[in-house]
């Protein structure tokens, strides 16, 4: 091979950065090439995308994951340029510039303010933790949501004195909820970006983004502090544009991200198309129709995984339940609330299956469907035979229906439905 120019290998990094190995005048010499027709790059532009994006970028990440980025970027701009003036304002309030202030009486007040943000963290993890995973998008945007009513209570509260300390407290209280809403569910979508079990790097790399934001708008703060300073006017409209901005942008980021998990309300959405027309939405479509918004109901008309108890009321009731169904999960319907007692030996897709069929009851008691197989089930009138009836329904469409799900590229070995810790090992025969 003297004196020619092979290419005797070819090697990459990921799929941005490609080079091969040629025999020259008997030396093997290692060059830069091109990957899919796109040209090297310079060192600057690799230098920050190794700093900024996971290893392995685009192909260690899911789909969604700039664009989400992109727009979590601008919200976290605009939430720190709030933050600054809410941090002025706070300040204010507690005595920074007075000369009638103490150090005592401001430390007391931060204390308080801390104390009750502590107790808030608590108390929320303990009633809601359990739903953050489930609806991870709805508790992202009502964290920043109320991240923005925290920031502006502060701004609010140097002008009410004899209430200072009191309106403080209370903005901690929100500030603590929204850290615990904010980092569980960035944690539930960094397990969904994750395509390599990379979530550390992820994570790193999501606090390397938010570092370099936060830097840009100290430098912005640097400018605006002395502009708003004795100027409420011009603080509560920079406050209201920036609110507006970061709304949007939140609104936006959540709005493109594309969970393959099935929770209540995706699998509500892509369940009732199937029954329309027969076709399965894919996630993209799925997750485009998705709602974002809480809806705090006084009554919750599905339960997932109750207590026997919740679902037959006597024996009689116990040999109806189990007289047709030979599934590991008993469904009852007691007071317009579909209850679902999960078995001790259930696997996913039956907790699927479990699901649907709820979903179905529901529609057919609290939606009256004018078309489609549920339109024949409005027609039942017994609670416990339209528990029958629809059970026959999903025994005929349940498996051509998971089939469809896993062709369309939804994941049906785990979920995200918002199933409760009860669980029940009842006996299959009664004598």
């Amino acid at each position: 091979m003297e004196g020619s120019e092979n290419v005797i290998a070819t090697e990459k990094y990921g799929s941005q950065a490609a080079w091969r190995y040629r025999v020259r005048d008997g030396e093997i010499r290692r060059e830069r090439a091109s990957v899919n027709g796109a040209t090297p790059g310079n060192a600057i532009a690799r230098t920050l995308k190794s700093v900024f994006l996971p290893q392995g970028y685009p192909e260690s990440v899911s789909e969604d994951y700039l664009r989400y980025q992109i727009w979590d970027t601008m919200q976290a701009f605009s939430s720190s340029l709030s933050g600054t003036l809410a941090t002025q304002a706070s300040l204010r309030g507690v005595g920074v510039g007075s000369q009638e202030a103490t150090v005592a009486a401001a430390t007391v007040t931060w204390l308080l303010k801390d104390g009750t943000g502590m107790l808030g963290r608590i108390m929320f993890a303990w009633l809601k933790g359990s739903k953050l995973d489930s609806e991870a998008k709805k508790w992202r945007l009502f964290a920043d949501v109320l991240n923005d009513m925290a920031m502006f209570v502060e701004i609010a509260a140097p002008y009410f004195p004899p209430v200072f300390t009191l309106i403080l407290c209370i903005a901690g209280v929100f500030k603590s909820i929204v850290g615990v809403a904010g980092g569980a569910t960035r944690a539930a979508l960094t397990v969904h970006q994750a395509r390599r079990n990379n979530m550390a790097d992820i994570s790193a790399k999501d606090g390397s983004q938010e570092t370099l934001v936060n830097l840009a708008g100290l430098l912005v703060s640097l400018v605006l502090i002395p502009l708003v300073t004795d100027n409420p006017t011009l603080t509560f409209i920079l406050f209201f544009l920036f609110t507006i901005l970061h709304l949007f942008t939140n609104y936006k980021a959540v709005r493109s991200v594309v969970m393959e998990t099935l929770n209540e309300a995706r699998l509500s959405i892509v369940l009732h198309r199937y029954l329309l027309d027969g076709r399965i939405l894919s996630p993209a479509d799925a997750n485009q129709k998705e709602p974002v918004f809480l809806e705090f109901k006084r009554k919750v008309p599905i339960k997932l995984g109750v207590r026997l108890g919740e679902v037959i009321k006597d024996f009689q009731e116990l040999q109806l339940v189990l007289r047709n169904t030979t599934k590991a999960y008993l469904i009852g319907i007691q007071n317009g609330r579909v209850c679902v007692c999960l078995g001790t030996d259930a696997s996913v897709h039956e907790e699927i299956m479990a699901a649907c069929q709820a979903l179905c009851l529901n529609t057919v008691l609290h939606l009256s469907p004018q078309s489609g197989a549920l339109a024949q089930l409005s027609k039942t009138k017994d609670p416990w035979e339209l528990v029958s009836e629809s059970q026959k329904l999903i025994d005929q469409m349940f498996q051509p229906f998971i089939t469809g799900l896993e062709r369309a590229g939804w994941q049906t070995d785990r979920t995200l439905l918002d199933w409760n810790e009860w669980r029940v090992d009842w006996r299959k025969k009664i004598s």
